[in-house]
């Protein structure tokens, strides 16, 4: 494979339905997105992994919705990664990419030097966010911390809030290609049946953790068959066909899936992105008093603050901010 047509494919998701099984799916590739995500903060190996995972799931999640505006991720625990937050922005118009961010909040000294990243979210929830805009009711699904992965509560959340049988493969982390420096890489399948709720589904438990409802306790009969055929077919992925770069999208679709009649659909290119800007902080200060101002200003005279996805660092006169602000911005300068 020629170098062009491998990164044509970084920082995509492939759309696919399987048209024997009536399965919907979609491949991502983030490399360069990853990388800038993860080169905004200096985070400890453990970190690092959840939040790579967190992204590729926002990734995958993200393009099978709707979407208009905005869906997030936040995985909250009480262990010492307290919280992965990302966010993935649609795109604004046809043929824009959409824009994924995200970081985590984190306890250093509390990290267990190589115990498995999942365990140190601990006890707390997975969440699925949903912002469709101005005029729109925002959605909001929780399903508890469990399974072993975070993929794992990820398709926990859809059996359980959506009754849709869901199925994560994923891979990522860092590679050395010939000729360029280390860098990150990460990959994934998502396959999803659209099924009618079981009868067991409909009684609320399942044979998960804690009860949560799984694959086999929503589908049944053909349904039953096509999906567990679909995911043993899956389930020979293997994590460098995952990530590349040597395998395109549609290649690992034919290797995996050929007898299961893939069809493929216009992919989408993904990009890291942030929303944050002055007025953005302006406005979230804008419902303090004159006197929460004088609290947050520095012993420099000015109020600061940083964006958590991005790193970027504003500075701001407090005589401009808050519901009290004596002057308008740029007023004097």
């Amino acid at each position: 494979m020629t170098l062009g047509s491998r990164i044509a494919w970084d920082d995509t998701v492939l759309p696919f339905q399987l048209d024997r099984s009536d399965i919907r799916g979609r491949v991502a590739r983030l490399d360069g997105v990853l990388d800038e995500v993860l080169a905004q903060h200096d985070y400890p190996a453990p970190i690092e992994a959840l939040v790579a995972e967190a992204a590729l799931l926002t990734a995958l999640i993200g393009q099978t919705i709707k979407l208009r505006w905005k869906l997030s991720l936040q995985i909250r625990g009480d262990g010492p990664a307290r919280l992965i937050a990302t966010d993935y922005y649609a795109p604004v118009e046809d043929g824009a990419p959409a824009r994924i961010r995200a970081y985590a909040s984190f306890d250093r000294e509390r990290l267990e030097a190589g115990a498995d990243p999942f365990s140190q979210i601990g006890k707390g929830y997975f969440a699925i966010l949903i912002d469709q805009g101005k005029g729109m009711v925002p959605y909001q699904g929780i399903t508890p911390i469990a399974g072993g992965s975070l993929a794992a509560c990820a398709e926990g959340y859809f059996a359980q809030s959506e009754q849709l049988p869901t199925r994560f493969a994923l891979s990522f982390g860092r590679s050395i290609l010939p000729g360029q420096g280390e860098r990150w890489r990460g990959g994934g399948v998502m396959l999803q049946q659209m099924p009618e709720a079981s009868p067991f589904a409909a009684q609320g438990g399942g044979s998960g953790e804690g009860g949560l409802l799984r694959a086999e306790d929503i589908l049944d009969g053909d349904e039953a068959e096509n999906w567990t055929r679909a995911n043993t077919l899956l389930d020979t992925v293997e994590e460098l066909e995952l990530v590349g770069p040597q395998v395109q999208p549609t290649e690992l679709l034919l290797r995996l899936f050929h007898e299961e009649i893939p069809r493929v659909f216009d992919a989408q290119s993904v990009k890291f992105g942030c929303t944050c800007s002055e007025d953005r902080v302006r406005q979230s200060l804008s419902i303090y008093s004159a006197k929460d101002i004088a609290h947050m200003t520095t012993d420099e005279g000015i109020v600061t603050a940083d964006c958590q996805f991005c790193g970027a660092h504003y500075e701001l006169d407090p005589k401009t901010v808050g519901f009290e602000a004596e002057e308008a911005p740029g007023d004097g300068e």
